[in-house]
């Protein structure tokens, strides 16, 4: 798989997440203000809501820690597989690489 594979399911996870860490933090406000004023019903149901707020969020966390991982397999497999193809040009990219990283340091 190539990296454009990826990068639309991630976004759209990303943003999965983003919306349910808002809500998360929503749920906790709302639990806070219900815990400071009164201890009744509104504190029980909000803190339900930050449960399941908080259960969604972590299995979106799990998922994109996920896709991350098969992305990075992907990577490293197409990586491999260029190396074995092309040792040569992976030489001169990797000397190339190092000349750029040790001008940058000499620099400072």
């Amino acid at each position: 798989m190539n990296d454009t594979t990826h990068t639309p399911s991630l976004r759209a996870d990303q943003e999965r997440l983003a919306q349910d860490l808002r809500a998360v933090v929503r749920d906790a406000e709302e639990l806070l203000r219900h815990a400071v004023g009164e201890a009744g019903q509104g504190y029980s149901q909000a803190r339900e809501r930050l449960e399941r707020s908080l259960g969604t969020a972590k299995s979106e966390m799990a998922a994109i820690e996920a896709a991350l991982l098969a992305g990075a397999r992907d990577a490293g497999r197409t990586a491999d597989q260029y190396v074995s193809r092309h040792p040569w040009q992976s030489v001169g990219i990797g000397a190339g690489i190092g000349l750029l990283v040790g001008m940058l340091v000499a620099r400072r």
